[in-house]
């Protein structure tokens, strides 16, 4: 039965008109964001700002405090200290999480279930409350306060989101790949190396890609167990505002807009890297000629 004229015009009526609790969603996500916008704004104009005091915008416009932000904060070594603790990080924790991967996902053994949740545990829990006793342990053998523990700290949570992530990629792949070509002749590493690993690329490069943007984004454990010449750019930030003496307020949010901007880049990479509605990527199996 045809819909008369006039009950279309009550649904599209309906459709259009949304109901107070609509009204209040979407109010308090409009306010939410122009308060960001706001905030962010603020910071943005105030970098490349001359002067800005009681007045709707700055005085004037400058790119003076990037350039005295870079040399006052020393930010190349910073960043360079950024970069070789992430690929470390990234790098260690795709030979330890994949391996362990493979285990939990083919192999049955007792207290698999709790060995898994005990994976899982550094993920859902706050850095913090595992941080401080972590930096303890470190700092009394002198692992802490330079690269290397700094290193050691992220691979923590860094670990088992590799293992969160590539466990469940594993499990769908064939086992009956790698019984064909162990029947053939191949060694276990033969049969990882050449097999899974084409296989697995797609997983690991979404591990990588997450784990460098945590990694690049984690603040307590790199600021509990970093030294003076082992701060990443989210701790050397943090410590620029809270140092004492004195220095302009535009140079510190130069530096903000530059950790944002490293930030940003990266969350772009692993969203066009990453499903974030499907973290694990599935194997497509190829039709048949």
């Amino acid at each position: 039965m045809a819909a008369t004229p006039g009950a279309e015009a009550r649904t599209a009526k309906r459709t259009l008109v949304a109901s107070p609790a609509g009204w209040l969603v979407w109010g308090a996500v409009i306010f939410f964001m122009v308060n960001l916008l706001g905030v962010v704004g603020s910071v943005l104009v105030n970098s490349v700002g001359t002067r800005w005091f009681d007045t709707w915008l700055p005085q004037g416009v400058t790119a003076q405090w990037y350039s005295e932000a870079w040399q006052e904060f020393g930010l190349l070594q910073v960043v360079i200290v950024t970069l070789e603790v992430s690929l470390a990080v990234v790098a260690l924790s795709i030979l330890v999480g994949v391996p362990a991967s493979y285990v939990l996902a083919r192999r049955d053994f007792p207290g698999k279930r709790i060995m898994y949740l005990t994976f899982l545990l550094p993920i859902m829990m706050p850095p913090i409350t595992y941080g401080i006793p972590l930096a303890t342990v470190l700092y009394k053998f002198g692992l802490a306060g330079n690269i290397s523990g700094v290193i050691l700290a992220n691979l923590v949570p860094s670990v088992p989101f590799v293992i969160l992530t590539m466990t469940p990629f594993i499990e769908q792949i064939d086992p009956s790949i790698e019984r064909a070509a162990r029947m053939s002749g191949a060694r276990l590493l033969s049969v990882f190396t050449r097999i899974l690993a084409p296989l697995l690329i797609p997983g690991i490069l979404a591990s990588a890609i997450l784990v460098l943007v945590r990694t690049v984004g984690m603040f307590e454990l790199t600021f509990l167990t970093a030294g003076a010449d082992s701060q990443t750019l989210v701790v050397a930030l943090f410590s620029s505002m809270n140092a004492a003496g004195i220095r302009a307020q535009q140079s510190v949010d130069a530096m903000a807009v530059m950790y944002t901007g490293m930030m940003l880049v990266l969350l772009v990479v692993a969203l066009r890297s990453v499903n974030p509605t499907q973290l694990v990527a599935r194997i497509k199996e190829e039709p048949e000629p």
